[in-house]
């Protein structure tokens, strides 16, 4: 773990990966960490808001990996799998279209961190040898409720944007509602599974 201030009330912490970032983030909020706001991602969690950045290195100094991701509360995602790369995914992993239906249903993922767009959760739980390679050249406009993936995250995208991601299907699940106590349907540590509809 290394830890670097990001200016005179954050600091910034270095894990090795998606899952340590939300196991220290899980771990520094039910402390709970003097930070107004704790930010999981890839391979770093932000401790923004801090009155006391060395007070919190010793702090967190209490904290050990636990080499599996934390996991909270279960949503289920109606998708319908009717994306333009669900051939190219069968292929990749050697099986037809409702090959990859079904063992993308099969997965449980978690919500590893938020990013790219209000509402874009990023899903651990691909297995490493299903990973499948972004596009090229991004899309100009990837439609609201895509599912796809790129490399070993899947995810979905709550509104329309540019994007890259090998599209699956899609959902009409509110991904983003600005109304919701929590706005996020995904937020980190929800445990994911994906329904064919």
């Amino acid at each position: 773990m290394l830890t670097r201030t990001a200016g005179p009330h954050a600091l910034l912490v270095e894990v090795a990966d998606a899952a340590e970032a939300l196991s220290l983030a899980t771990w520094a909020r039910a402390l709970p960490a003097d930070a107004v706001e704790v930010v999981p991602a890839a391979a770093t969690v932000l401790f923004d808001g801090v009155p006391d950045p060395a007070r919190l290195v010793d702090a967190l100094a209490g904290w050990s990996p636990t080499g599996s991701m934390p996991s909270g509360p279960s949503v289920t995602v109606p998708v319908r799998y009717d994306g333009p790369d669900l051939t190219f995914v069968a292929e990749r992993w050697g099986t037809d279209e409702a090959g990859v239906v079904a063992r993308h249903t099969s997965l449980e993922f978690v919500a590893a961190f938020c990013g790219f767009a209000p509402g874009f959760s990023y899903l651990a739980g691909l297995p490493v040898e299903l990973a499948v390679p972004r596009l090229e050249t991004p899309r100009p406009s990837v439609p609201a409720g895509s599912v796809g993936l790129a490399g070993s995250w899947c995810g979905a995208y709550p509104t329309a944007s540019p994007g890259g991601w090998r599209l699956l299907g899609t959902t009409d699940a509110p991904l983003w509602d600005q109304d919701r106590a929590s706005p996020a349907l995904l937020p980190p540590g929800t445990r994911v599974r994906f329904e064919a509809v």
